[in-house]
């Protein structure tokens, strides 16, 4: 059951869990009907009728799942159910029959119900890619349709709007947010000539653009692209419940066979399949990852599905993007240096009043530094701002420029780790600032935290430059870094891992990230910023700024399956030893079917353990 189960979960969803509630109902009415017939107008053999058709399709439906399922290379517990149901009908053990098909009716729309509980579509990707675009046509400007750009057609690009197609720069000057599709947190700095891509986000200032590509073949298209062509090959997997069915199912036949064989009765073989119905492996595993479900829920984490509970629990390889996810997506300086005899203090105070008047990213770092040396900002006079160049004003009579290195002096300057804003006073080079993403404080407790659960092959895919990327998985413990990978990219390292890699579980928060975590056995979104195509993509999604509870969902994960292991065990001990009495005779069928509640309940009840922070 579990595994086409699974499949019509990852076809999507809803379709399918209203078919689970439909096959619900319908046994719940039929039996209802069945007890009217029989207990009140005492027509027995119209009970009997009616159960077993139900009986018969719902085997049927079952029988051809199935097939599907063993064709694909995968072994469930739907043969003992079929052999069960068919059985109680044909030596008219029907209402132990019916019996057996309100669990295994009930154990489907219970998996369904939590398989889609948190379950969403690529609504929010789909939403946010461009519609429109503003053609150039004999000096005026007109809004079309993104897919009637055509290559070579000129297109105006307004400050804060998207990029609609990928394109070339021929007019204006801007610094573009290409971060959500490449991971870099430093906004880009476009001219003449600069190719930009669709999905990037301008800045302050209109540009223009020649479309190198339509919009089908841009590159925000390509990764929703990406994103539905990862969604619809989920990797393999075998589910906990299925690990036990070969097994399970053998030494039930077996033990039919041979009660059988010494009685001579036929009905042995339904009281002993009765009792050997698998609904401890149907309901005890899904309640036990609802209940894990629900206890990540507690944690700040949305787990979309008990697979991907599982699949953390046997995870070997977790993946991290960097900008936003091992980082804080925010600059900070992580180095200052004064030159040619400028005092530091001076330096940073002159940097940091021309910076307080722009809004560019790395301004705020500048100031935010000098402001926690506790030291004042002073006024400023004859201010201009170079878009993507700089910022230049007196301070008194003195010229102060601040902004990259060729904009404030031309003598030589000195190179740093991270990104350099240069600081001239009256023409003499007077210091440099090195700015860098921030490091989430948690982020090397987390990477050891999965390392003590046996996860040993960490790894970083960013779409930063490399000594960036390599300089940020050193500090936190990872040690292998990808840098300079896009979405594309990312897809082609998680899909090249060897089998001993996997399950491999992909953590990211941007768009350029979604087709890795739709690609990855379990992706893992920090979706704390809102709904983005990171969540919508991912299997899990953490709410809470706080990259630690990656190792909180991999530790509940081990305690869940823990417990369903448990649970599932126990359920099948029960019915072994309930099938050895069937098999002497000393169980009715129909009690043999009720029998099967009392196990149901015990495994239930354990299941729910899963839901305790205490385990």
């Amino acid at each position: 059951m579990y595994n086409y189960v699974n499949e019509k979960y990852f076809k999507g969803g809803r379709d399918f869990m209203n078919s689970d509630k439909i096959k619900l109902y319908a046994t719940l009415a039929i039996g209802v009907i069945a007890a009217v017939l029989e207990f009140i107008f005492h027509l027995p053999s119209y009970a009997q009728l009616i159960i077993s058709i139900l009986g018969l399709l719902l085997a049927l439906i079952m029988f051809i799942d199935m097939v599907k399922v063993i064709k694909s290379g995968n072994f469930g517990i739907d043969l003992l159910a079929i052999t069960a149901i068919v059985a109680t009908i044909v030596l008219g053990q029907y209402w132990a029959g019916w019996i057996v098909l309100l669990m295994l009716t009930g154990g489907d729309s219970l998996e369904e119900y939590a398989a889609n509980k948190a379950k969403s579509e690529l609504k929010s990707l789909l939403d946010n890619t461009p519609s429109q675009a503003h053609l150039i046509v004999d000096q005026t400007v007109k809004d079309i349709d993104i897919d009637d750009v055509k290559i070579g057609d000129e297109l105006l690009i307004r400050p804060k709007e998207q990029v609609p197609v990928d394109g070339v720069v021929f007019d204006g000057t801007s610094e573009v947010d290409e971060s959500s599709l490449t991971g870099e947190s430093v906004p880009v700095t476009i001219g003449k000539d600069s190719h930009v891509m669709s999905g990037s986000i301008n800045g302050e200032n209109p540009f223009k653009i020649k479309a190198e590509k339509v919009a089908a073949d841009s590159e925000y298209q390509a990764i929703v692209k990406l994103v539905k062509e990862s969604e619809t090959h989920p990797a393999h997997f075998v589910r906990l419940a299925d690990r036990y069915a070969v097994p399970f199912t053998l030494i039930a036949y077996v033990i039919a066979g041979i009660a059988w064989y010494i009685s001579k009765d036929p009905i042995r073989i339904a009281q002993v399949l009765v009792v050997a119905s698998p609904c401890p492996l149907i309901l005890a595993a899904p309640i036990a990852f609802v209940s894990g479900m629900s206890r990540t829920s507690r944690n700040g984490i949305i787990v979309k599905s008990g697979t991907a509970l599982e699949k953390l629990n046997s995870a070997r390889t977790v993946a991290f993007d960097k900008t936003g996810t091992i980082t804080e997506g925010r600059l900070i300086v992580n180095g200052f240096k004064s030159v040619n005899g400028f005092g530091k203090d001076q330096v940073m105070v002159y940097a940091a009043s021309l910076e307080q008047n722009s809004s560019h990213v790395m301004a705020k770092a500048i100031v935010d530094f000098t402001l926690k040396h506790n030291l004042e900002l002073l006024p400023v006079t004859d201010l201009k701002e170079t878009t993507a160049e700089g910022i230049v004003g007196k301070i008194g009579d003195i010229e102060v420029k601040v902004g990259q290195a060729e904009f404030v002096t031309d003598e030589k300057v000195d190179s740093v780790s991270g990104s350099g804003v240069y600081v001239s006073i009256d023409g003499d080079y007077a210091g440099v600032y090195s700015l860098l993403d921030q490091i989430r404080p948690e982020a090397k407790t987390t990477i050891q935290g999965l390392k003590d659960f046996g996860i040993s092959n960490i790894l970083m895919i960013s779409g930063d430059k490399k000594e960036a990327t390599e300089l940020v998985a050193s500090e936190v413990g990872i040690t292998k870094a990808f840098p300079s990978s896009l979405p594309a990219d990312k897809v082609k390292i998680i899909r090249s891992l060897g089998k001993e890699y996997h399950p491999t579980v992909m953590v990211g928060d941007g768009v350029n990230d979604a087709p890795a975590l739709a690609l990855a056995d379990v992706g893992i979104a920090m979706g704390y910023k809102g709904a983005n195509a990171a969540s919508e993509s991912a299997d899990a999604v953490i709410l809470q700024d706080d990259l630690s509870k990656v190792t909180t969902a991999v530790k509940i994960a081990h305690d869940t399956m823990k417990v369903a292991k448990e649970a599932v065990l126990i359920g099948i001990f029960i019915c072994v030893a309930l099938m050895i009495v069937a098999g002497f005779g000393l169980i009715p069928t129909i009690i043999g079917a009720m029998l099967q509640e009392v196990v149901d309940t015990v495994a239930i009840l354990y299941a729910l353990r899963a839901r305790s922070d205490k385990l």
